[in-house]
């Protein structure tokens, strides 16, 4: 049978999700994986260096994926952040139910300790750069370090709440994960109300004005 001329990034994900599923473990070899699929070896090295870079580029495509989808949306585009980081969890969740058995194949073993799982670290990139591109607002600290330091914490416990829903998804046994679903709206609706600085805002004014106050009456 005469090799496939083209094979797409798409493709090789596919055939290596399903290779693990059906022999429940990864390919021994990039050659013997490629034959198998009918494919030049050389053709796999055009997209992945490696098996490990496949299982990073699975957990990236489930955030791309649901980026794209979310920006066909006309609501999507006009929601606060809030609603788009609810809605962008409801869509990755989604994306994750549907590869399920492959998701908890990978993730199971680790998940007691998601933090420093490599292959999950294109994933990070990704979702916390959408973080800080969401426009949540800040305190407004007027020292450059200071606001580095916030935008840093934002984007790590952004991160962490992000791996805490996945470990929570795995082992949730509810139909159609509805707990999971649960889950994600208290968990980021606790987190917007933390983050409002309204009332922040309103206790520094206090503390301004007091001080001013205090100074000219002495």
């Amino acid at each position: 049978m005469a090799k496939k001329k083209t094979v797409s990034k798409n493709d090789i994900i596919t055939f290596y999700m399903d290779y693990v599923l059906e022999h429940d473990s990864n390919p021994k070899t990039v050659f013997a994986f490629s034959k198998l699929n009918n494919f030049e070896e050389a053709k796999f090295y055009e997209h992945f260096s490696s098996f490990e870079a496949i299982e990073k580029g699975i957990f990236e495509a489930f955030f791309t994926n649901s980026i794209t989808a979310l920006n066909k949306s006309e609501d999507y585009e006009i929601f606060d952040a809030r609603n788009k980081l609810l809605s962008f969890y409801y869509t990755f969740f989604e994306n994750l139910t549907a590869n399920r058995s492959y998701v908890k194949h990978v993730l199971d073993k680790y998940k007691t300790d998601l933090k420093g799982l490599k292959i999950l670290t294109g994933l990070k990139t990704h979702f916390t750069k959408y973080i800080s591109e969401l426009g949540i607002q800040m305190l407004d600290l007027k020292q450059d370090q200071l606001e580095r330091i916030q935008d840093r914490a934002l984007k790590e416990s952004a991160w962490l709440q992000l791996l805490l829903t996945m470990k929570f998804w795995l082992d949730d046994s509810s139909a159609s994960f509805e707990k999971t679903d649960i889950f994600i709206e208290k968990s980021v609706n606790t987190t917007f109300d933390v983050l409002d600085i309204a009332p922040l805002k309103s206790v520094i004014d206090l503390g301004k004005f007091l001080f001013k106050e205090k100074i000219h009456m002495n």
